[in-house]
């Protein structure tokens, strides 16, 4: 594991990049309403940040090569798709859950977030998973500390999914981040023993993560379809994924990706 620890500047240039992130996640949310098209949310993503002289991470990650790897600017999930799903034509229905996941570089550094939204009236069950969720980030926040380690905010964070009834994804994880996407350390939202046994690590300051829990409704269980990308849960539970840039701080933790 090589983690590589940010200065002062270089999170001041993080935090820019999460702005950028932030306006095109607001201008998503905005946009969803029921009968919009998963494309056309993604064209309103890559329109607001490449207006702001960013560039996208997502669009053919990891070749980065025209035509292979990822083919959406953003990755958009809708009910039980849980994290990685490609914009298209599908449209948005009411009562549906959408997230809408982004990742972008300014200036060399990168930005990273997600958002769960309710579509037009969603239930109150869904509604509770998209809170669940969300609850289950401003937890981790509010428990960075530098010479913590992580697997005493990842267990509050399973503790507080599963006491609503809900599971935390385990085959995917949030991680590092910087000058590239994806850095380590792994940061799981979940702890287990082989975690702790080997994969655990202490938060230090300058340490940025990218912090995202992914909530499902139903069985912890993920089947990923034959688009090689496309994450869905396997009792097509609907699920939640937020995710935030985190910075750790003397005091505690920074937002990167909040807007301010």
């Amino acid at each position: 594991m090589k983690i590589t620890l940010k200065s002062r500047s270089e999170i001041d240039q993080m935090r820019a990049a999460g702005r950028v992130v932030r306006q095109t996640l607001l201008r998503c949310r905005e946009a969803v309403r029921p009968g919009i098209t998963t494309q056309e949310i993604d064209q309103i993503a890559y329109e607001t940040f490449t207006a702001m002289g960013a560039e996208g991470l997502f669009k053919y990650y990891p070749t980065y090569e025209p035509g292979k790897g990822f083919p959406g600017n953003t990755c958009i999930s809708v009910n039980e798709e849980v994290v990685h799903g490609i914009p298209g034509p599908r449209a948005l229905a009411d009562g549906d859950v959408v997230s809408v996941d982004c990742g972008i570089r300014l200036n060399g550094w990168c930005g990273d977030s997600a958002i769960t939204v309710g579509v037009g009236s969603p239930s109150p069950e869904n509604l509770k998973l998209i809170r669940v969720a969300e609850e289950t980030l401003q937890l981790a926040i509010d428990s960075i500390r530098p010479g913590l380690p992580w697997s005493a905010v990842a267990r509050k964070m399973q503790a507080h999914v599963e006491s609503h009834g809900f599971s935390c994804v385990r085959e995917f994880v949030g991680h590092g981040i910087g000058r590239r996407m994806h850095e380590d350390p792994k940061v799981p939202n979940f702890t287990s023993r082989e975690f702790e046994r080997h994969s655990d690590f202490y938060l230090q300051v300058g340490m940025v993560l990218a912090v995202e829990p992914m909530v499902i409704a139903g069985s912890e269980q993920v089947v990923v379809l034959d688009d090689g990308w496309t994450v869905i849960s396997k009792d097509s539970s609907p699920a939640a994924h937020v995710e935030h840039t985190l910075a750790v701080t003397p005091g505690g933790c920074e937002v990167l990706t909040d807007g301010n």
